[in-house]
This record gives structure tokens, C-alpha cells and sequence, in this order.
């Protein structure tokens, strides 16, 4: 009996990077010096990234897809990946945790992540889903010398299996009454169903696939966990996580909800607008009060996260193209800030205290200016990458209705301010109360350079980066 042998281009990049992580595995156990294990899972990458330009289509009879819209935020994963091995190498030295292991983990965790900007099954979805959060788990308790970041990576595992379970739960429910997994079948039975789509059941399906998705973008009232563990998480890590499973929870959230609700959609854009604005005011609101810069920096991610929805709640393709510019941008600014906070950190002194960066600027001018133009970026203040980010967003709601929920954030982004460049003021206006000594590495200064260049060249030409994001998502919606 034959049976045929189904597509793998589209999944090519997939099948690449699961062997390359096993690889790297089995490299571990030859070689002692994990910073070569490092160099060659970058190289390896930055290879592997090549690949998406070939791959395209669907496979596994549709439930698999490799469009413009996946390849999008696979770069935002591979670009991920390079930043954050970069600044690991020195820091899990200096943080006694040097394992192999430590990038393989990367590796399959970046592999969930592809899985589910490619699903158009909510299976697949949920399978990429696990992949991504069982090794970021891992890697959020890496440091296991320290109780915080135990206590990090069980806090992120329960409140990760709570969300699967809403995950599952509306899946269930859809499945009853649809009689199918797939995203666009999905669509095409609601649209055809009289009545469906103002069913309790479907809304209630909604609402847990919401639960679900906006644990993993950290989104208000469901980021309960994300102060905790970017603080006990490994610096490193937290900037990889701020990033990575955001723009995929991202991701599914727009394929779902543009494809599988598009006809239910005044339903599913109420509830996240109220979500949005839950999420801008409690992350800048709570984040004024934090002395530590992984929480203040942990409550910022959830507020940008807010933003961000705004241009899914657009529900048209100026909104949802606004979106993952804005999530890219977010990786450049976002991973730059965390560099610098990783050279502050030495041996006994972990420089995550607000105040150790009174008088950065007499001692660290370059390092201080740095910094300064990602608290700027955060902000959103002309002309860096961040306030680039925000236009777009804001002009895609205004566009789509939305303008008093503009006004909303552009209030609360006013507010984020004051902790931005609170940071600003002790760097410049402060005198030091110690003198800080920086650990420079090539890795961290390689990551400083890319960063600070996207931040200021999207800021001043924005328009490559808006243009590819519209070209990526040409004929999806």
C-alpha cells in the first residue's frame, strides 16, 4: 500500500530548525566552550532563515500554511533568537548557568513559535503552542541556584496549564459546533449557519480563546504572571520572552479572529477593546510604582501589548499591518533596553535596582545615551522607531472608528512617560552613589549596534518596514 508523501516545503524551515536544535544538543556534549555552541546555533539561524524565502503553501490536507503573514513574524522570531543568544553569551557566565542546553531550549521554543504563526488548525495551533511554552518554562527557572527564578519558572507553568485549559475548553466548543478544527472551514460554517453567529455558545468560545491568547501576549487582567517571572527569569530570557511568545500569541490572535470569527466580528472586537483598555491602564498605571527595571519593564510590556491590539481591534488589513510593525519595532526597541541592563550586571551586583542608574551618564556617557534612546523609543517620542510604531496603530483605529479608544491611549501613553524617562532624569540629573562597572562583551555591543540603528532608521524611514508588513498580508483577509 502507498501512501503519499505530503508537501514539506512550507514546512521546511520547521523540519530544518527541529534538526539543527538536536544538533546542537549532541555539539554540546563534544565541545566545553559554549560560547562556540552559541556562534554555531547563530549561524545556524541565520541559515535556516534563508530558507522561508522558498517556502510557501499549504500542507498536512490545509492544516499547515506558510503565507506572507507567517513569514512576517518568523523573521520577528529568527531576529529574536540572534539578539537574545547574543547578550546570553556573557551573562550566563557571569549567572553560573554556561549549559549547552540553554540554546537548544531557544531553539524548540522558536520552533512552537513558527508552528503557530503557520496553524490554520486550532490543533496545530494548540500543539506549536505547548512546544513554545513547555521550553520557555524551562529557561524561565534556568538559574536554578536562585529560589526566584524557581519560583518564576512554577508560577509561569501553572498559570500557563490555566491557560490551556481555556484554550482547550473553547476549542471543545467550537468543535461541537462547528464539527471542525480547521480556521477556515470554521469561518465558512458560521457564515453559512443561520443564527450562528450570535450564538451564547460561539461568544462563550470566544471569550475562552481570548482567556487564552491574552495570557500569552500579557494582556490585563490575565498578566498576573509576567512581573514575577521577568524578574526571576534570566535577564536574558526575560528579553527573549518579552518578545518572542508575545508576537506569537500575536500572531494566532490575528489569524483566528480575522479568519475563523470575521463574522462575529462586532462581538469579538467589543471584548477587546475593553481588553485593551484594561491593558494600557494597568501596565503604565502599576509601572510608575516599580524600583525594580524588570518589573517596571515587565508592567511596559503589558501596556505595549495594548497597544498593539488596537490594531486587531481595526479588524482590516490597515490595522492588522500596523500591528506587526509594531511588533517588530517592539523587538529592536525592547531587546536594546534589556542589553544595557545586562551590563550593569557583574559579579555581586545585579543592577536591576531603578536607582543604580543615578549618574550613568558621568561615568558611562555611551552606555547612558543608549539607553536613553530606548526609553525615548518606549516612549513613543519622535524620531525613533517607537513613536513610528504608535502612529500607525493610532491611525489604523482612527480610521476604523475607534478614536475615543485612541484618546485613551494616547492618554495613558502620556502617563508611560513619567517612568521612561524617570530613568532618564536619574541617569542625567542624578549623582551616582557608586560607581558601576560595565561588563562589555562583543555580543552585547553586536546587539546594542543592531538595535540602536533599527530604532533610528525605522524612525526616520519608516515606510520599508510598514510596506513589507502590507505586502505580507496581501490576499490573507
Amino acid at each position: 500500500m502507498n501512501f503519499p508523501l505530503p508537501n514539506l516545503g512550507p514546512v521546511m524551515p520547521e523540519i530544518l530548525m527541529t534538526a539543527f536544535a538536536l544538533i546542537i544538543l549532541l555539539i554540546d556534549l563534544l565541545i566545553k566552550r559554549k560560547e562556540i555552541v552559541a556562534l554555531v546555533s547563530i549561524a545556524g539561524v541565520a541559515l535556516i532563515a534563508l530558507s522561508l524565502v522558498g517556502s510557501s503553501g499549504a500542507t498536512f490536507g490545509g492544516m499547515y500554511i506558510a503565507d506572507g503573514y507567517s513569514m512576517f513574524f518568523k523573521f520577528i522570531f529568527f531576529i529574536n533568537v540572534i539578539l537574545s543568544v547574543l547578550i546570553s553569551m556573557k551573562y550566563i557566565i557571569i549567572e553560573k548557568v554556561n549549559y549547552g542546553e540553554y540554546y537548544s531550549l531557544i531553539l524548540f521554543s522558536t520552533i512552537g513559535m513558527m508552528i503557530m504563526a503557520s496553524a490554520a488548525d486550532l490543533i496545530v495551533l494548540y500543539l506549536g503552542l505547548e512546544l513554545m511554552a513547555l521550553s520557555t518554562y524551562v529557561l524561565a527557572g534556568f538559574i536554578r541556584h536562585e529560589a526566584r527564578s524557581s519560583e518564576a519558572a512554577l508560577k509561569y507553568f501553572l498559570l500557563g496549564a490555566f491557560s490551556s485549559a481555556f484554550l482547550l475548553y473553547g476549542i471543545s466548543i467550537i468543535y461541537g459546533l462547528t464539527g471542525t478544527t480547521d480556521i477556515s472551514a470554521i469561518a465558512a460554517f458560521i457564515s453559512e449557519k443561520e443564527g450562528l453567529s450570535s450564538n451564547s455558545a460561539l461568544l462563550l468560545s470566544v471569550l475562552m480563546l481570548t482567556v487564552a491568547f491574552g495570557f500569552k501576549i500579557a494582556a490585563a487582567p490575565f498578566h498576573m504572571w509576567a512581573p514575577d517571572v521577568y524578574e526571576g527569569a534570566p535577564t536574558s530570557i526575560t528579553a527573549f520572552m518579552s518578545v518572542g511568545p508575545k508576537a506569537a500569541g500575536f500572531a494566532v490572535l490575528g489569524r483566528v479572529f480575522m479568519i475563523a470569527f470575521a463574522s462575529v466580528k462586532l462581538d469579538w472586537t467589543t471584548i477587546l477593546a475593553i481588553l485593551s483598555i484594561l491593558t494600557m491602564g494597568i501596565g503604565n498605571i502599576v509601572a510608575l510604582s516599580q524600583t525594580n527595571i524588570k518589573r517596571m519593564l515587565a508592567y511596559s510590556s503589558i501596556a505595549h501589548a495594548g497597544y498593539a491590539l488596537l490594531g486587531v481591534i481595526s479588524a482590516n488589513n490597515e490595522g492588522i499591518a500596523s500591528m506587526m510593525n509594531y511588533l517588530m519595532i517592539y523587538a529592536f526597541m525592547n531587546i536594546g533596553a534589556f542589553s544595557v541592563i545586562i551590563m550593569l550586571r557583574s559579579e555581586g551586583f545585579r543592577g536591576e535596582n531603578i536607582h543604580d542608574y543615578e549618574g550613568l551618564a558621568k561615568h558611562h556617557p555611551l552606555a547612558a545615551a543608549l539607553m536613553l534612546i530606548f526609553m525615548f523609543s518606549l516612549t513613543g517620542i519622535p524620531p525613533t522607531a517607537g513613536f513610528i510604531g504608535k502612529l500607525y496603530v493610532f491611525l489604523a483605529a482612527i480610521n476604523a472608528g475607534y478614536t475615543w479608544l485612541v484618546v485613551i491611549a494616547v492618554i495613558f501613553s502620556a502617563i508611560s512617560a513619567f517612568f521612561y524617562l524617570r530613568i532618564v532624569m536619574f541617569m542625567y540629573m542624578r549623582d551616582p552613589k557608586m560607581e558601576v562597572t560595565l561588563t562589555k562583551s562583543p555580543g552585547t555591543g553586536i546587539v546594542i549596534g543592531i538595535t540602536t540603528v533599527a530604532v533610528l532608521f525605522i524612525g526616520v524611514f519608516p515606510s520599508y518596514l510598514l510596506n513589507f508588513a502590507k505586502e505580507a498580508i496581501k490576499g490573507l483577509f
